[in-house]
C-alpha cells in the first residue's frame, strides 16, 4: 500500500509524462479532512484534460490504488479524481483561473516538485 504521498507524486509524475502545465501539489491535510493532498494541473484543451485523467487514472490502477470517483465538468473544462488520501484537479487554463484553487487552498502547504516535475 502507497503512503498518500507516494500516490500523489506518482500521478505528478504521469500528469507530466502527458505535458500537463503548471502542476502544483498542495498538502492539506492541515487545513482540511476532504484529502491529504491536492494536485493541480492544467491541460491545453478540453481534449488534453481527459487525455491527462485518463493517463493518471491508468497509472494509479496499475499501482493498484482504488479510484473512489471521477467527475468531469462542462465538457471537460474541470475533471476531479477522487482518490480518498488524494484528489487530482485537472482544468483547462481558463476554469483554472476562474476556479482559482491555490488561492482558495492559500493557507495549504505547497509541495517542492523541482525533483519531480521536468520543466522544459
Amino acid at each position: 500500500m502507497l503512503s498518500a504521498k507516494e500516490v500523489a507524486i506518482a500521478v505528478t509524475k504521469a500528469l507530466d509524462e502527458k505535458k500537463g502545465l503548471d502542476i502544483k501539489l498542495l498538502k492539506i491535510d492541515k487545513v482540511s479532512s476532504l484529502a491529504d493532498y491536492f494536485l493541480i494541473c492544467t491541460g491545453t484543451s478540453n481534449t488534453h484534460v481527459k487525455t491527462l485523467c485518463d493517463h493518471a487514472e491508468y497509472t494509479l490502477e496499475q499501482l493498484g490504488e482504488p479510484m473512489l470517483g471521477r467527475e468531469g465538468h462542462r465538457g471537460n473544462t474541470w475533471e476531479l479524481l477522487d482518490y480518498g488520501s488524494l484528489v487530482v484537479h485537472v482544468f483547462t487554463e481558463e476554469a483554472r483561473e476562474f476556479y482559482s484553487l491555490e488561492r482558495l487552498w492559500a493557507d495549504a502547504e505547497q509541495v517542492d516538485l523541482q525533483d519531480i516535475v521536468i520543466e522544459e
